[in-house]
């Protein structure tokens, strides 16, 4: 076969995918490593998302620590308070329209503090366009008569680079 019509080839193929495949979810195993010690503290962060995506916020409140601080977008929540009133709503309605895989967790405990850092990818609909986020995540509880609550998350995404 002759180079110009290897090139020919690879040419049609690259222009026949379609821009919905570009953001093809990829079906792999995640990476976790969650020591003994906080894989109660990873829960609690779970069930946070798990009531944010079924739209339960009232439950994800009560997995935060009245001064917890919210890190997103480059602005800062101060307390649970101050998160229901901004962003709470957006972000539940975000993760009920969305689907987020993970990719790497690692997490870890220290007496009576925890810290679970996750990565993944969100893939969602904006308008009429598919999108795609590359996401990481860190989370700190303390861990209280009531068991564990989150102080602090901080959130950032990005584009997901094309699969």
């Amino acid at each position: 076969m002759s180079y110009p019509f290897l090139a020919a080839a690879a040419a049609m193929v690259l222009l026949s995918i379609s821009p919905a495949s570009a953001f093809a979810q990829e079906t792999v195993e995640p990476s976790v490593d969650v020591g003994s010690e906080a894989e109660a503290a990873a829960s609690v962060v779970d069930a946070f998302h798990a009531a944010l995506e079924s739209g339960e916020t009232d439950v994800a409140l009560a997995l935060m620590a009245d001064d917890a601080m919210v890190f997103e977008e480059g602005g800062a929540e101060r307390s649970r308070t101050e998160y229901a009133s901004h962003h709470l709503q957006a972000d539940a309605a975000y993760a009920a329209a969305s689907e987020s895989t993970l990719a790497r967790r690692v997490g870890r405990a220290s007496g009576d503090v925890a810290w679970i850092m996750s990565e993944g990818r969100t893939f969602g609909q904006a308008g009429n366009s598919a999108t795609a986020r590359s996401t990481v995540e860190t989370v700190v509880l303390a861990r209280g008569s009531d068991g564990w609550q989150i102080r602090h998350i901080h959130w950032s995404s990005r584009t997901a680079p094309e699969t």
